[in-house]
């Protein structure tokens, strides 16, 4: 009788969630203005596009 072997835990298979992650270009989401403002609980963040090409988040 052969007795099983466990696979180390490097060689497992990474994790995949069960749904994809939603994506969105960043030109999308930033319209012409290149800045959107995203309301999380009772603050307020924006997300802009710096002359760079860069997101920049603000509080």
């Amino acid at each position: 009788m052969t007795t099983p072997t466990a696979t180390p835990p490097s060689a497992a298979a990474p994790h995949t969630p069960a749904a994809p992650y939603a994506s969105v270009r960043a030109a999308d989401l930033l319209g012409p203005a290149r800045r959107v403002v995203i309301e999380h609980g009772n603050e307020r963040y924006v997300l802009s596009l710096t002359r760079n090409g860069k997101l920049l988040l603000t509080k």
